[in-house]
This record gives C-alpha cells, structure tokens and sequence, in this order.
C-alpha cells in the first residue's frame, strides 16, 4: 500500500523504499492519503438488530462516497456501555474507528449507570441519520383500543409493557405517561427489540414502548395507541395514532430517537481534515437516490431519514441526559 502510495508521488527511490520497509502500519497509513484502509464500526447492540442493519444500509452507499469499505464489530450489554467502554479505552482515536448508536438510549445509559467514560470529553456524535419516535402499542386482539383506555384500566391494576432496555427514551414515556395520569405501570426489558415485540403480540404484557420503526413490519399485529411528539410523522403506518399530549392533555417532552455516528472526541483536534471529509461524504449519502431504497429495506420509513450536524447531535445527547436526570427516580424504581 505505501509502495503505491509512494509511486503516485513520484518519490519512489531505494532509500525511500528501505525506509519504508521500517515503518509501522499505523505510520503507513497515518502518512496515506484518508482513508487508505477499512473503516472500523463498532456497534453498542447486538448484530442484526435494527441500529446493525440502519448502519448496514448508510455505509452501503457511504461506502461509495468514501471509498472505503467498512468492517463491524458487536458489544452489546449493559444497555451499550459494554461498546462506549470499549471503543473510547481499546480502539485507537484515529478517525478510523467509528461508533454507530442511537443517542437517545445509550445518552440515558450514560446518564443512570457507572460508566467509564465521559461525555463529551471523550465521544463526539459527528452525524445523525434519522429520528425515530417513541410509542406504545399493543396488540391487534388487545381490548384496549385508545391511549385513555389502557390509562384508565392502569388505575384499576398494573398495566406491564415490555421494552428492549430500561434506558430507552419510550421508557420515559411510559413512566412519564404513569407519572402524569396515575396509572401504574412496570417495565419489563426483554434485552432486544425481537423479545420486547414477541411478548407484546402473544399477550405476555399488556403493550410495548419502543421505537416507530422497529415495529412497523408487524402489519396487522399491533395497534399503535399513541406517539410521543407533537405530531405523528406516519400517520398511515400507525393507524393514525394521536400524540399523547394531544390524547390526554399531558406535557410530556417529544422523545424520539437519533442513530447516530460517533467518533473519538479527540480526532477532532488531531485529525480535523479526516473528521471533515468523514462528514462531508457521508452528507452525500442523503442525496444518494439508492439510499432511499436501502434503508426502507432496512425497516426505516423514509420520513424518518434526517441529516443532524453534530451541533444538533450535541444538543440532543444534552437534552436526554437532562432528561434521564429528571426521571431518574421512576427509572430506578421500574427495576
């Protein structure tokens, strides 16, 4: 690879050659043009779940733009601190490493649990792909045909809704939903979205609170109750699903979620020109038309498909922590 590199130069000498052979790959490469090797992607949650396959789908064409192909890595656990923990304290901050997460979950995470990094000290999100909002349905047999229906019920007994993970933005809503109406209800994580959607459809709880996207290959399994926005950007793929705020007069903040890529924070400081072309080729992707393709077939509604700079990503990973901080007594106590 240095050998091509050098030639293209027209550097190539004996002396030049003999030096190379001295050099370390991690020389090589920081010496070659970015990037002169695979990308490296590490994924906080399990492979072929539904963050695996929206990266899947963006890097399919970022690949093209970057000319770079990507390699994936999985640590899941712990709601994603296993994968924050090992890309900031085992992989190398060298803009080729990259994280792939969803913002508002793993913010929570960091939020309520132990971990061993900080933030923004150490990650930078340097680009969203889409916003996904939280929901909760039940279903399609459920008695419960309104959001107010499974409230009232909530006050006469405690309504269970299953979810992937406690740190998840639609667990806020739910407990918020609990917080302001009365009624009771426990969260049941089930350590994935498959698990969390199966239990929901056989009636082993009463609902789910999860992602819009990861539930809308269920076609006439569920019955969405409601949206936790202001509108509902898929009216036809929820059965017109009110807002909650709109359904029941509640305050509750929109919580939707951002998958997002992140690097090292210090790549910004040490290798800005990679971090930019990193952004500027990956913003092409959205402009792309077989991406629109893609990533329907990866499960994400065209809708949801939203370019966030990393100003934007910064504020959102803020503003879920604030969150998270201000529930995190309701929190604790759905363990």
């Amino acid at each position: 690879m240095f050998h091509n590199a050098m030639t293209r130069r027209g550097f190539l000498v004996t002396g030049g050659a003999a030096a190379a052979a001295l050099l370390t790959p991690s020389v090589l490469r920081a010496q070659a043009a970015f990037p002169s090797d695979n990308m490296q992607v590490l994924v906080p949650t399990g492979e072929g779940g539904g963050v695996d396959q929206a990266a899947r789908a963006f890097t399919r064409i970022w690949a093209k733009h970057l000319g770079a192909n990507f390699e994936y890595s999985y640590f899941p656990g712990a709601s994603g601190q296993v994968g924050y923990e090992v890309f900031v304290g085992k992989r190398e901050a060298n803009a080729y490493n990259l994280l792939f997460g969803n913002i508002g979950p793993e913010m929570i995470m960091y939020a309520t649990q132990k971990v061993r990094y900080k933030y923004p000290e150490d990650i930078m999100y340097f680009g969203a792909i889409d916003s996904d909002d939280s929901v909760i349905w039940v279903a399609a047999n459920s008695k419960f045909k309104t959001i107010g229906d499974l409230v009232e019920e909530g006050k006469k007994r405690e309504i269970t809704l299953s979810t992937s993970r406690l740190p998840h933005p639609s667990t806020i809503g739910a407990l918020a939903l609990a917080d302001a109406t009365g009624m009771k209800v426990r969260m049941v994580p089930y350590g994935g979205g498959g698990p969390a959607r199966a239990a929901a459809i056989t009636g082993e709880v009463d609902g789910c609170a999860t992602f819009l996207s990861s539930s809308l290959g269920l076609s006439e399994q569920a019955r969405f109750l409601t949206v936790f926005n202001d509108t509902n950007r898929a009216p036809d793929l929820t059965n017109n699903a009110p807002p909650v705020n709109q359904a029941l007069g509640t305050k509750i903040p929109p919580l939707s979620g951002q998958r997002a890529w992140a690097i090292h924070r210090k790549v910004a400081a040490e290798y800005p020109d990679r971090l930019a072309k990193l952004i500027s080729t990956m913003k092409t992707v959205f402009d792309d038309p077989e991406y629109k393709t893609v990533a329907e077939k990866a499960g994400t509604p065209w809708e949801f498909i939203q370019y966030a700079d990393a100003a934007a990503c910064d504020a959102s990973a803020r503003e879920f922590v604030e969150l998270a901080n201000q529930y995190k007594s309701l929190l604790s106590a759905s363990k």
